[in-house]
């Protein structure tokens, strides 16, 4: 018995020490295994979701880049690369980088002090050149930081929901950190900057290599027509000076000021002259016959933010360029009026006008109607005759109307004395053809009050900028009208001519140039001009 006793006793301590073994190596069992790596694989899904959550949650930050507003997103990615959205333009696909991130960038607002700002101070641009590259990588520094946190955030809390155990939420946290932080890195690493030379279009953006051509000579060019636009337009003050002294024209205490400008195609320099002539030319009404924009984008649109600042009443028709978007923004400032067929009364002159029926932001559109096809002849025309017909029912007598494009102008002879429009960039004046016992009608096209945008400095010389004061006597009939240029590079000069309407029921008139000499007592610096008044006919 003893010895059996001892065998049952030997084989209970070998069964006792099995059991022991398995408690302290619990690994060894086939399913507790299978329990640990399900126990893993529910961290890395875990951890996966909260990586995906996080980034589109909070992978997104606002940086200003220049004058612009923009919005920088990430988001997981195979491929890798950067997209710049410039809505409703398009976009550029720049192959900047390797995975796993990709880069967004949404184009916003452009913002009007700034813009002015770079204007004002030629050597900004220059520097507005420089600061941009770290402007997109200060805004890149911080959505990267913002997504990491974003991202581990996420995940904690996705992790905490799922487990309850604070072991594994902690494993979870840190591997979302080591994974997003290696990602992030490993697409830093493979930057490849060179890529913004070599963008891919996408929209209406495919034919900005045409309509931009060489980008960087347009930018040396802009540097040096800056400069020296500003001190033209401070000049326009000296202009006013010599020609309010002219003898060829007083204006009385009755007379009514319209300065006429059109085709500002989203040049700041163009306000700046706006403003200067509005404040020496002691201007009542601002008209503005369209094209004050180039796309008619929603960036764009806070362009129109400087009507405010004149401080006058400011009628405005819709250019080809100009989107309803553009037209909103304009109605939407306090001293705007929109005409859309549509008649106003401002300054005690009445004004017809009507938008251009067209918007063709590509800018496949022929000039003054020459080479329109049937179909948009017959929409450019019909407009003139829709706002012909607004007129006659009119209980008013109109004394101006505005359309865009000069080919609307026919149907509205004898309709009103005076049709202004633009859209060409070239100044006209000249007469409707006229129906017997109709009143006279002088159409004055307008050039480009922008100097035609970016566009102006494509050839050897820069578009010039112009614009036109307009006098009405009490009768709100055209006495005179002085043409003002401002010239570009290579044309440092501001000139003034003066035209004088003898008899207005006629149209006859005499043109009066101040001829541009130094003054007696002065050493002008570059670009500066006196003026003294030299009559010819």
């Amino acid at each position: 018995m003893d010895g059996h006793e001892n065998e049952q006793h030997r084989a209970g301590d070998e069964t006792s020490s099995e059991h022991g073994r398995a408690r302290r190596f619990p690994a060894w069992r086939p399913g507790h295994r299978l329990r640990r790596l399900g126990v893993v694989l529910a961290v890395f899904a875990v951890t996966l979701g909260g990586i995906l959550v996080g980034t589109y949650a909070g992978g997104h930050v606002g940086t200003d880049i220049g004058p612009f507003r923009a919005e920088l997103r990430l988001s997981p990615s195979l491929s890798g690369g950067t997209t710049v959205d410039i809505p409703p333009l398009g976009a550029l696909l720049l192959d900047s980088h390797d995975g796993p991130a990709y880069l967004t960038v949404e184009v916003g607002s452009l913002d009007q002090g700034r813009t002015e700002a770079l204007i004002g101070d030629p050597a900004s641009i220059s520097r507005a050149s420089q600061s941009a590259v770290q402007d997109v990588r200060d805004g890149v520094m911080r959505l990267g930081l913002r997504t990491l946190a974003s991202v581990v955030l996420a995940t904690l809390l996705l992790a905490a929901l799922v487990f309850r155990d604070v072991r594994r939420t902690a494993w979870a946290g840190g591997l979302a950190l080591v994974v997003t932080a290696g990602s992030l890195g490993a697409a830093a690493s493979t930057l490849r900057p060179q890529a913004i030379e070599e963008p891919r279009y996408e929209g209406l953006l495919v034919n900005a290599p045409a309509i931009v051509g060489d980008a960087r000579r347009i930018a040396n060019d802009y540097t040096k027509y800056a400069e020296q636009l500003q001190r033209l337009v401070g000049n326009v003050s000296k202009l006013y000076t010599t020609v309010s002294a002219l003898p060829v024209l007083q204006p009385s205490p009755g007379t009514t000021r319209v300065l006429h400008v059109s085709d500002i195609h989203l040049n700041p320099t163009g306000w700046q002259l706006i403003r200067t002539v509005v404040e020496q030319f002691g201007i009542d009404v601002v008209i503005d016959t369209g094209d004050m924009t180039d796309w008619g984008s929603e960036p764009e649109a806070s362009f129109v933010g400087s009507i405010g600042l004149l401080k006058k009443p400011y009628v405005f028709i819709r250019g080809n360029h100009d989107s309803p978007r553009t037209a909103a923004a304009v109605a939407q400032q306090p001293n705007a009026i929109v005409l859309n067929n549509s008649i106003t009364t401002v300054g005690g002159l009445t004004i017809a006008g009507i938008g251009d029926p067209r918007f063709t932001p590509d800018k496949e559109t022929s000039p003054a109607g020459s080479g329109l096809t049937s179909t948009v002849a017959d929409q450019v025309i019909g407009v003139g005759e829709k706002l012909a017909a607004t007129i006659e029912k009119s209980p008013r007598k109109v004394d101006i109307a505005l359309v865009h494009d000069p080919a609307s102008a026919g149907p509205l002879s004898g309709a009103c004395p005076l049709v202004l429009s633009g859209h060409t960039h070239n100044r006209q004046v000249s007469k409707l053809p006229q129906v017997e016992d109709e009143q006279p009608t002088t159409l004055m096209v307008q050039g480009s009050t922008g100097g035609a945008g970016l566009r102006g400095l494509e050839g050897e010389k820069p578009t010039p900028l112009t614009m036109t004061v307009l006098y009405f006597d009490e009768q709100k009939l055209l006495q005179a009208y002085d043409d003002i240029t401002v010239g570009g590079t290579g044309q440092s000069q501001v000139n003034l001519e003066r035209h004088v309407i003898r008899d207005p029921a006629k149209g006859d008139e005499v043109p009066v140039t101040p001829t541009p000499t130094r003054g007696p007592s002065e050493s002008p610096s570059p670009g500066t001009t006196t003026l003294s008044p030299t009559p010819t006919s």
